[in-house]
């Protein structure tokens, strides 16, 4: 009783007022300037040669060289173009297959050994393919991000579905709802949670592989640039290129988490995140 009143108290700073530990972006946001401090100072002490990293300023100022180009705008474009595609693709695929598999037990357990299968197979692998049927088109890229980003969202749709309360079901069926009814008011409420989950896991996934893509096939986009940079030995503007690419990865994310919190709201882990 003792401790809790003196560990109670000791949270409480003059007139009785609890210290409020600083907000989780707080803490982001400083080490991100620390990082910035590193990058910075690194090669102006002399610790790496600043051909190989240029100062953090010289970052920038490629930086804001590049956004008066309309050659950068054009690629920003295509590369948020080609991630948009790919990314609605494999979530409606996702989540329709998802659903039909999950749903029936036995095709689920037809087709496990086949997902097991496909699933760890590297999107990489596929660019001599993809490569050889659309060339170095928008559609080879799209080939890598529809297949990295399809099973992000179908995984968490079968364990969705698989989370579905068995009485529930039952009930649905004893009243003989429609298959559709069925998937809008027992197994839509359950998976939602999952889905969403997948959808951000994929959103990211989907970014890495429409960079790469652009990279190594040399399709329409940031990823292009970036590779012609680093050919050219524009290594300022090359970095330039890649903190854009960090700053998209980072908004993605945030939208992501963002309509997973309100899409959620009723959730009770949304809940206890929101008062806590």
């Amino acid at each position: 009783m003792t401790a809790a009143v003196t560990a109670n108290a000791a949270g409480r700073g003059r007139g009785g007022r609890r210290h409020r530990p600083p907000p989780a972006w707080a803490f982001g946001l400083a080490g991100l300037v620390c990082l910035t401090a590193v990058v910075e100072a690194a090669p102006r002490t002399g610790l790496v040669e600043e051909r190989f990293l240029p100062p953090f300023s010289a970052m920038v100022s490629a930086l804001a060289d590049q956004a008066g180009t309309a050659a950068f705008w054009q690629a920003l474009l295509e590369t948020l173009r080609g991630w948009a595609i790919g990314l609605a693709i494999a979530t409606v695929a996702g989540v329709v297959l998802g659903i039909a598999i999950g749903g029936v037990p036995l095709l689920r357990a037809a087709m496990s050994s086949t997902i097991e299968f496909l699933r760890p197979i590297p999107s990489v692998a596929l660019i001599p393919l993809a490569v050889l049927l659309y060339g170095t088109e928008m559609r080879s890229t799209l080939l890598l991000v529809v297949y990295a980003s399809f099973w992000q969202v179908l995984v968490q749709v079968l364990y969705g579905v698989q989370d579905v309360d068995p009485v529930a079901r039952e009930t649905a069926r004893s009243y003989r709802f429609r298959p559709l009814t069925q998937v809008r008011t027992v197994i839509w409420p359950t998976a939602l949670p999952y889905v969403l989950t997948g959808f951000r896991l994929s959103a990211a996934v989907a970014l890495i592989l429409e960079i790469t893509g652009e990279l190594v096939i040399g399709s329409p986009g940031l990823g292009r640039q970036i590779a012609v940079a680093q050919t050219s030995g524009a290594v300022a503007a090359m970095y330039a290129l890649v903190i854009v690419v960090g700053l998209i990865g980072v908004t993605v994310n945030a939208i992501a988490r963002t309509t997973e919190r309100r899409a959620l709201r009723w959730h009770p882990s949304v809940r206890r995140e929101a008062a806590s």
